[in-house]
């Protein structure tokens, strides 16, 4: 019989030993993520990284900090990844060592087994904690001023397209999805990503999520083809979690076609990088530069891009609109909110 985790989760700051479920207690039952479940009781915890038999990571907002009291071996580490993928409707083995899950209440899991992980199983797990969190509570929290919140309401009601932009955590998912809650109630928003996350406060919201190839190796459907096939759904609003391949020729012909209120997400550092990285993935999908400086300042209304303070605070730091110089994309900074002032 296999050994069970030996697995000490660091002790509230005042446990209560006879509370069922406190962290201090070895008798608590495995929840969602097993060992790493009383982490979800933390509020202020928003990302778990589990580097094999080296050490957990907590990230409470400040970035990534050791937890001295965990304790685990490779093993268990790999046992504890293969449930909680498993639990997520996918498989992880070495035929397909990296996949990336959805668990309840939007919990993403991300796992890399050896030897492509090469020191053990890494464990790369993002807990939302602004699960519905809508315009107003984001303008609470300091993420943008009343006139940039007017303004957003405003282009949504506009079906103007937008691509919202920043580095992992600084919360692109969670804006889009307020965004979307205020698109009209009659028009039918199909939704596609790779792993399902967005929430969406509407009535009519449809969500489609890739699949990986079975044990067999077929059977996958990517992003790509999903933009294809939500074409057929009669959509009012097509969106893209997150536009990381070829997928970017589809959404630009999808929001050239008449899909207008359309939007993505994209991975970039700061918003002048967001032209090199479209340009890249256009190259992917076997676009040249003109061929996306066209489709791109056709298909795209407005850039928001995103920041994440090292506080943990999270803010639109800028909005952009891109333009076409001389065949390549670029893109210059704009505060609408402010110039309608």
């Amino acid at each position: 019989m296999a050994e069970p985790f030996v697995v000490q989760p660091r002790p509230r700051r005042d446990p209560d030993p006879a509370a069922p479920g406190d962290r201090g207690d070895p008798a608590a039952p495995a929840g969602q993520l097993g060992a790493l479940t009383p982490y979800l009781a933390d509020p202020g915890v928003t990302d778990l990284f589990v580097n094999g038999a080296t050490g957990l990571f907590v990230d409470r907002g400040d970035g990534p900090r050791p937890d001295p009291a965990w304790r685990a071996s490779e093993r268990e580490v790999r046992e504890l990844a293969t449930a909680l993928i498993a639990r997520g409707g996918r498989h992880i083995d070495d035929a397909t060592p990296c996949v990336d899950v959805r668990l309840q209440d939007g919990v993403r899991v991300h796992a890399v087994l050896p030897p492509v992980a090469t020191s053990g199983t890494a464990l790369s797990i993002r807990i939302p904690r602004l699960r519905g969190a809508d315009l107003d509570a984001l303008c609470r929290g300091g993420s943008f001023g009343d006139d940039a919140r007017r303004w957003l309401v405003q282009i949504v009601r506009e079906r103007e397209n937008l691509l919202v932009t920043g580095a992992a955590g600084t919360g692109k998912t969670t804006l889009l999805g307020a965004l979307l809650a205020h698109a009209p109630a009659h028009e039918r928003i199909v939704t596609i990503e790779d792993v399902a996350e967005l929430r969406i406060a509407h009535p009519h919201h449809v969500s489609l999520e890739a699949r990986q190839a079975n044990l067999e190796g077929a059977g996958a459907i990517d992003l790509a083809r999903l933009v294809r096939e939500s074409l057929r759904m009669r959509p009012d609003r097509i969106v893209v979690g997150e536009c990381r391949g070829e997928e970017v020729r589809e959404l630009l012909t999808a929001l050239n076609t008449g899909h207008d209120g359309g939007a993505g997400t994209l991975h970039a550092s700061g918003l002048a990088e967001v032209p090199a990285r479209l340009e890249a993935l256009g190259a992917l999908a076997g676009m040249d530069d003109h061929a996306v400086a066209r489709q791109v300042c056709s298909a795209i209304g407005y850039v928001l891009h995103l920041e994440r303070s090292p506080d943990g605070s999270r803010r639109l730091a800028s909005v952009g609109r891109f333009t076409d110089t001389g065949g390549r994309l670029g893109i210059e900074p704009v505060a609408p909110w402010r110039e309608a002032a």
